[in-house]
């Protein structure tokens, strides 16, 4: 039907397809009575690592927490100089901060919408020529499920000693020159939040890596910083373990993981076909294979950007604004960034300009065609 309702994220469709063998897994939970680290946690980290093509899966507390699990086993902290892109979502730029370091905040591709490059080189000479902080991590966040450019940003950190770390929060399942994140960087952070490309039914994360010195060390972190057993502490650590009863969620949502990534991408591609050439899209370049977490549009400005989610919202079509403002705006980041640095106008005209249309596996094309109807006749 034509007129069915749209959603901007659709968990229901999906959750009628694995309800069964979820019921199954979670009363094998309730039974063990394994509610911390059950076999389930295990199993699905064997799961993300296989899908990932890395070495090692470390299921955490939320993508939070995986950020910031990686950034304390690289001893980042005070003094140090965290690099990261203005226009993303809080919990990139808030972890360098409860860790004492500083984030950077680096301006974005006008195109991509991910961190640019050239600024990035820009911010870095910065920092060293100033002198106070060193640079020590950049962390490049795969926005709106497009990887970020890796090779550009592996590069940099080799030649200047720094640690690449790839916030794959809206990103899990994307892929640059055929290598899928997890593989890029010295680790890559999950979010398995109710949204995601792979989401939970509550708070979930995982770290992904190729190294198993990192991966020993994220266990640890993840449980107070334990040794080879409870009571052996040794390291400051935090308790930032994933629940069983969320990897046995997310075991049921794996077996259908492959086909909504291949559903996404039909979307993404409908969509595309139907606003070329009238509506700017986030650019996807060659060897970019996006996971499609969200898709947005980038309108000419706040009142186009009104009229079409007016438009959009008259026709029963939900819409978000991810995200209405940078992050070196944002009151608990104004200290961190500083008066005089050079200023970020991607970001800052990006948040005047984005619009995020219904973006799930579980559209049909009658329901895509809705909306770029709607998009179409405002913008």
């Amino acid at each position: 039907m034509t007129d069915a309702p749209i959603s901007l994220f659709d968990m229901a469709a999906q959750q009628a397809l694995v309800r069964a063998d979820m019921d199954r897994r979670i009363a094998a939970v309730l039974s063990s009575g394994r509610f911390i680290n059950g076999p389930e946690v295990a199993e699905l980290e064997g799961r993300l690592a296989a899908f990932a093509g890395c070495a090692h899966a470390v299921g955490v507390s939320s993508g939070t927490d995986a950020l910031q699990i990686a950034m304390m086993a690289e001893g980042v902290g005070r003094g140090d100089a965290v690099f990261l892109p203005a226009f993303t979502y809080t919990a990139t730029a808030e972890v360098p901060l409860v860790l004492g370091a500083t984030p950077v905040f680096v301006d974005v591709d006008a195109g991509t919408f991910n961190l640019s490059i050239p600024d990035l080189e820009a911010r870095i000479a910065a920092v060293k020529a100033e002198g106070r902080l060193r640079p020590r991590a950049v962390v490049g966040v795969d926005l709106f499920g497009l990887p970020a450019d890796w090779p550009a940003i592996e590069a940099i950190c080799a030649r200047e000693g720094m640690f690449a770390l790839d916030d794959a929060a809206q990103a899990f399942g994307a892929a640059l020159g055929g290598k899928r994140l997890g593989r890029w960087g010295g680790a890559a952070a999950l979010s398995f939040y109710p949204t995601k490309t792979l989401g939970a039914y509550g708070d979930g994360g995982a770290l992904l890596t190729d190294s198993a010195e990192r991966a020993e060390l994220y266990r640890s972190l993840r449980t107070h910083g334990e040794g080879g057993h409870r009571y052996e502490v040794l390291r400051t650590g935090m308790n930032g373990r994933l629940d069983t009863l969320q990897a046995a969620i997310l075991l049921c949502k794996m077996d259908l993981f492959d086909q909504e990534l291949r559903d996404r991408a039909r979307v993404a591609a409908l969509y595309r076909a139907r606003l070329a050439g009238r509506v700017a899209m986030q650019r996807v370049e060659a060897g970019q294979d996006s996971a499609w977490g969200l898709f947005t549009l980038r309108l000419e400005g706040p009142e186009q950007r009104a009229r079409v989610q007016d438009a959009l919202k008259a026709a029963g079509i939900p819409s978000a604004i991810y995200y209405p403002k940078p992050l070196h705006h944002q009151p608990a980041y104004r200290a961190a960034h500083g008066e005089g640095r050079a200023p970020l106008p991607v970001s800052e005209a990006l948040a005047h300009q984005v619009l995020s249309l219904p973006m799930h596996p579980y559209l049909t094309e009658a329901q895509v065609h809705r909306v770029c109807d709607a998009v179409l006749a405002a913008a």
